[in-house]
């Protein structure tokens, strides 16, 4: 019996040791899966502190990244760019006459009966030739001047050698003096209350004063920039409300094969600061590769449905009043090289091939279709080609038209709120625009 009860104790207690033994073993499971939690928990703020490092180091390094690129920011066309540029215009001066060998000169147009054009400068030169054509063609013409008078007495010319030739010509003249943003402000008021459409503006008028000292208007730019690119941007943009009216309508940008040995610096487009000498060449290439680059935009902006096209031309190297500031010496020198020189009629064939051809909408329309970095660009043989390498930065443009919005005085939306006809106001004229 002793040994029976030793026996069944010794069980007990064995028993006893093995519940205690698992009991043993259990706590360490339960411990290790706390662990386990712990350190997943340790690991997940381990890598999101070390996520919030590579964050903190990633936004310093495009800090850093901007503050570089704001520092090496490009001043200048590169050796190589300004050579090609340079290349390209000898090139158009030396062979634009046999490249455009196919053209007939006067230029035939297609019917324009029913068109309104509106022609800045068209007292002398390409403009003159334009007017005269678009005239003549059966178009109403505006002649945007600043001396109505001079332009008045061209009307009288041209309607008596008219005279016996067909209906009485349709042209009319309006005051624009592109020196004064007032004057272009006022313009656009004066025709816009017209409530009439408008189907081809042609921003004709520009100077080239070679070997003059830098000048400004009173609106205090400098007067290639303001002539050649502010004046003529600004109208573009307060007649929107008549050109949706006249659609399918076209803006027409005179420019010029000089463009390509431009550069523009948006933070100094008056080429005031150290950072560029002014020469008249600087001033001039500078403010038509400034017009190349907003009409980018502007084309960008103008959606398909609206019917509005934009394109700019080069007329070719033409012996034009454009020169009428050169020196005495120059200009005689420029006379004498007439079979190389386009003269104001050979001149005006691209401007109005852009302005009545019929397959040019759909060009434009192609361009924005395959969203090409630039606007329509004809060439003074009335093919299309590519403006320069610097006009297709897109990133400059861009900012080509915010500092040219700023100059002029209008917001950078102006374009989608004219559209949707609100009322727009401009710092210059003190009036509002709207379709």
């Amino acid at each position: 019996m002793p040994n029976q009860e030793n026996t069944k104790s010794r069980e007990i207690y064995i028993e006893g040791e093995r519940e205690t033994e698992v009991a043993r073993l259990r706590v360490p499971i339960s411990t290790f899966k706390l662990a386990s939690s712990n350190c997943m928990l340790m690991e997940g703020l381990t890598s999101s502190s070390d996520e919030l490092k590579k964050k903190k180091k990633k936004e310093e390094d495009m800090e850093h990244e901007k503050e570089e690129k704001k520092n090496s920011k490009k001043g200048a066309l590169g050796w190589i760019e300004w050579l090609r540029g340079w290349m390209y215009v000898i090139h158009e001066m030396l062979f634009q006459r046999i490249l455009a060998s196919h053209l007939q000169n006067p230029m035939p147009l297609p019917p324009v009966n029913d068109l309104t054009c509106i022609v800045t400068g068209s007292t002398s030169g390409i403009g003159r030739e334009i007017a005269r054509q678009l005239a003549e063609s059966g178009a109403h013409v505006v002649m945007a001047v600043r001396n109505p008078k001079a332009a008045l007495d061209l009307i009288q010319k041209w309607q008596n050698e008219w005279s016996g030739m067909g209906l009485p010509l349709n042209i009319e003249v309006m005051e624009l003096d592109l020196l004064s943003l007032d004057s272009v402000v006022k313009f656009a008021e004066a025709y816009n209350a017209r409530m009439g459409p408008l189907h081809v503006l042609i921003n004709n008028a520009g100077i080239f004063s070679i070997g003059e000292p830098q000048k400004f208007s009173k609106d205090g730019y400098e007067e290639h920039l303001q002539v050649n690119h502010l004046a003529p941007a600004l109208l573009s943009i307060l007649l929107l409300p008549s050109l949706i009216r006249g659609s399918p309508s076209r803006i027409i940008n005179v420019n010029s094969v000089m463009h390509y040995v431009g550069f523009v610096d948006t933070e100094d487009m008056n080429i005031i600061s150290s950072k560029r000498k002014f020469t008249s060449l600087v001033g001039y290439s500078s403010s038509k590769l400034a017009q190349v680059m907003f009409s980018s935009v502007l084309h960008k902006k103008l959606p398909v449905e609206s019917g509005i096209n934009v394109v700019c031309v080069s007329p070719g190297i033409v012996h034009t009043n454009v020169a009428r500031d050169l020196s005495k010496f120059v200009q005689a020198a420029y006379g004498l090289i007439p079979y190389f020189i386009f003269s104001p009629q050979e001149g005006s064939r691209s401007t109005l091939f852009a302005a009545t051809d019929p397959q040019v909408p759909e060009y434009c329309e192609l361009l924005k279709a395959d969203q090409w970095p630039v606007c329509a660009f004809l060439s003074q043989e009335c093919r299309p080609t590519n403006p320069s390498e610097e006009a297709h930065n897109v990133e400059t443009s861009y900012q080509v038209w915010e500092k040219t919005m700023e100059m002029v005085g209008l917001t950078s939306d102006v374009v989608e709120r004219l559209l949707e006809g609100e009322q727009v106001g401009c710092r210059y004229g003190g009036t509002d625009l709207a379709d």
